[in-house]
């Protein structure tokens, strides 16, 4: 036989020479059918003998479900939050016998989205789907769940920078700046954190935020002004800016925090093994990973969506730069 032909049940039952039709009972595990034991352990033998595998997409035809779940992803970087979200998400639908498959569309890319190749049975946008998107996947006669979660849910962890500068206001600073990312693949998300963070200052009565994005080759630059102009306490983008500032205060000469406090974000592992340890802001990236896969498996099981849980807490951890 050509070893580069798909072994069929076909191929299984003239090796045994028993019909196709009991070949597919045994096979696909059809229930209410009476088929001996010596038989089905023969059938099952000889499959793994000659190499059979299912044909999946015959399956998802006659089934009418493929076990897939497409993740369209927001063009950010995968770290480590990230991977942590969808390592709980792949996890916990592989529990219930699905797979996860990730896209991320690009701008002008000449690729045929997932969405029209695979026969995923349901379509989510992490971060949400543009209108082009949605009626693209649309036409591809796709199921689509365009938000992961009602929007007040997501509030309640979308407003980490505010708790940032709730934390530095009780520790006593009140000069405070917030360090953005240059990262332009982030820049949405960015500005979302710095409105946050601009609100609190607000709402607080402080003078209006000191903001800058930054990276190596300017953070020392404006680590220094900052310093100049009196600021005492640092917001920033994420664990990774804050490390940032924290070491050019220090090889500026400068002590965290008794001369400059520094808070991140996303409570990243390394963060507790900065010296100083940072401070930072906590969402359950695993908790938010399980909660889009059940509601995933709502939306294919037409069943009443999850509740919001504790998973959508913001914790401020507090350690040493602060």
């Amino acid at each position: 036989m050509n070893s580069r032909k798909r072994v069929t049940a076909a191929d299984v039952a003239r090796s045994l020479g028993l019909s196709r039709a009991t070949v597919g009972y045994v096979l696909n595990d059809t229930p209410g059918q009476t088929i001996p034991e010596a038989t089905r352990q023969r059938v099952l033998e000889a499959a793994q003998r000659l190499g059979y595998r299912p044909n999946q997409a015959a399956r998802a035809l006659a089934s009418g479900r493929s076990r897939i779940v497409l993740l369209v992803l927001p063009d950010w970087p995968i770290d480590h939050s990230m991977r942590t979200h969808l390592d709980e998400v792949s996890s916990t639908l592989d529990r219930a016998g699905y797979t996860l498959v990730t896209t991320t569309p690009h701008p002008g890319s000449l690729t045929r989205p997932l969405w029209e190749i695979l026969t995923p049975d349901i379509v989510m946008g992490l971060a949400g789907l543009t209108s082009e998107q949605q009626a693209s996947i649309t036409a591809a006669g796709a199921r689509l769940v365009a938000e992961p979660a009602p929007t007040e849910k997501l509030l309640r962890f979308s407003q980490g920078p505010q708790y940032q500068v709730q934390h530095l206001i009780e520790r006593g600073y009140h000069r405070i700046a917030y360090a953005g990312t240059s990262d332009p693949r982030l820049a949405d998300l960015n500005a979302h954190r710095r409105r946050q963070a601009e609100i609190a200052a607000v709402e607080a009565g402080l003078v209006p935020l000191a903001t800058r994005d930054v990276d190596t080759a300017d953070a020392a630059a404006t680590v220094q002004a900052w310093l100049d102009d009196g600021v005492e306490a640092v917001a920033a983008y994420n664990d990774d800016v804050a490390g940032l500032i924290a070491s050019c205060a220090l090889r500026l000469g400068r002590r965290v925090p008794e001369d400059l406090a520094v808070i991140g974000h996303d409570d990243t592992p390394w963060a507790a093994l900065f010296v100083p340890s940072l401070s930072s802001v906590r969402i359950d990236t695993p908790g938010l990973g399980r909660y889009l896969a059940a509601l995933a498996l709502s939306a294919i099981e037409s069943a009443e969506p999850p509740a919001a849980g504790p998973e959508f807490n913001v914790t401020v951890v507090r350690r040493e730069s602060t």
